[in-house]
């Protein structure tokens, strides 16, 4: 084994508690926090010749950490705004929701409950303008295989609308069928 691997096998084994206990306090899920201390390992790694000797470790791999999370609550709310935007996106293909609220909620909320594969594709068409050929090309997928999944995305959703007892009328404004959400 090289001196780099010893040198890391060490400082993780010194750290990886304290690392873990660090990001699952400031993360909202559990997920999340692997997520960061995974990535904190992997730079402490490829960054392993800048690592100090001694005690300075333990705090270097905490100033990892630290700019890792930071990264990671960024990322998070970048993806939290372009949620916001693909419900508003949404919403606006399903009809003016300016005076419908409630409706505008229980589909972003139909949204949400498709798997994250439905709800790429149906946002790479709708928030992206992405036509089936070039969502093809993108995923690697035929376009063939991309209009199966498109229509049973839509489907889902269709599904997940009627479930929160919004449907469309003939001239697609959206309306509530007058039960609680």
């Amino acid at each position: 084994m090289s001196d780099d691997t010893h040198r890391f096998e060490a400082v993780y084994r010194a750290t990886y508690d304290q690392i873990t206990a660090y990001a699952g306090r400031r993360c909202d899920s559990p997920q999340d926090a692997a997520d960061v201390v995974a990535e904190t390992f992997v730079i402490v790694w490829r960054k392993i010749d800048e690592l100090p000797p001694g005690a300075q470790a333990r705090l270097w791999v905490y100033g990892v950490a630290r700019n890792v999370l930071a990264d990671h609550r960024r990322s998070a709310l970048r993806r939290q705004a372009r949620h916001r935007d693909l419900d508003a996106e949404m919403a606006d293909l399903y009809g003016d929701l300016a005076d419908h609220s409630v409706e505008r909620n229980a589909i972003a909320q139909a949204f949400a409950t498709l798997p994250e594969d439905d709800r790429e594709l149906l946002a790479l068409l709708a928030w992206e303008g992405l036509d089936r050929r070039e969502i093809a090309t993108m995923l690697g997928l035929s376009r063939n295989a991309v209009r199966i999944r498109l229509h049973r995305a839509r489907r889902r959703l269709s599904r997940a609308l009627e479930a929160a007892d919004v449907r469309f009328t003939p001239t697609d404004a959206v309306v509530s069928t007058g039960r609680s959400l």
